[in-house]
């Protein structure tokens, strides 16, 4: 017991310091999961949508493989994504491989299915009556789908949390992709790992309260909105 005592001052004391290389795994983990949920918000919204409002042919399979691609594991995400960067890959003059380029572009492929998903469950949950109700009144298709955006906001709000929530505490794409380059592409899960591992318990423990700070601010924010 004492010992989990003096670890949690000691990682108390590193985060109220301001460690830098604390400070650096936390900027790292921020930047590119926010890059990663914006470009995934741009493309899962937009698909989720038109899946929940289309009705086409093969539409349940392609529902069927969104929902098989959220529970796909991180680190098939990052052996992917490692063959097509490595430089005998299609990408691998571009040198993205072992950069936050190439974190963020796995954390994308991450959210995206987790972002439609959650978009297609809020279209289908919204009253039928709100598209139906704007194009009877004149607006276009276009006008009438962002109404019903606005009408269930909550739920794409949702979905871009769940979505920042999976990409910022996953560890198997960041450690694959960024190569856990320290002051470059080390973020707080591929720390937590490596200092542990090391016998650094404090250090990890440091980022694990930030982590967990960073998941409640996220939440109470969610909150805040959804009273609002």
């Amino acid at each position: 017991m004492d010992f989990l005592i003096d670890s949690l001052h000691s990682a108390l004391a590193l985060v109220f310091a301001a460690d830098r290389e604390v400070v650096h795994a936390v900027w790292t983990s921020l930047y590119t999961s926010g890059c990663a949920i914006v470009l995934a918000a741009l493309i899962g919204i937009p698909a989720g949508t038109g899946l929940g409002l289309g009705r086409f042919t093969g539409r349940r399979a392609v529902l069927t493989g969104l929902n098989t691609l959220m529970a796909m594991p991180t680190v098939v995400v990052g052996l992917v994504l490692y063959g097509f960067f490595s430089r005998q890959g299609p990408f691998g003059d571009w040198g993205l491989l072992f950069t936050p380029l190439a974190m963020i572009a796995g954390q994308m492929v991450l959210a995206i299915p987790i972002v439609a998903n959650y978009t297609v469950a809020a279209v289908a949950g919204a009253d039928p009556r709100i598209m139906t109700t704007a194009l009877t009144l004149g607006a276009g298709r276009f006008r009438a789908t962002w109404q019903l955006l606005r009408e269930i906001r909550f739920g794409i709000i949702a979905a871009v949390v769940a979505g920042f929530g999976r990409v910022i505490a996953e560890v198997g794409v960041a450690m694959m992709l960024g190569g856990n380059i320290r002051g470059y592409t080390r973020t707080m899960t591929t720390a937590i790992a490596l200092e542990t591992s090391k016998g650094e318990f404090a250090f990890g423990l440091a980022l694990g309260i930030v982590l967990m700070a960073v998941a409640l601010i996220v939440n109470l924010f969610l909150n805040l909105l959804q009273q609002r």
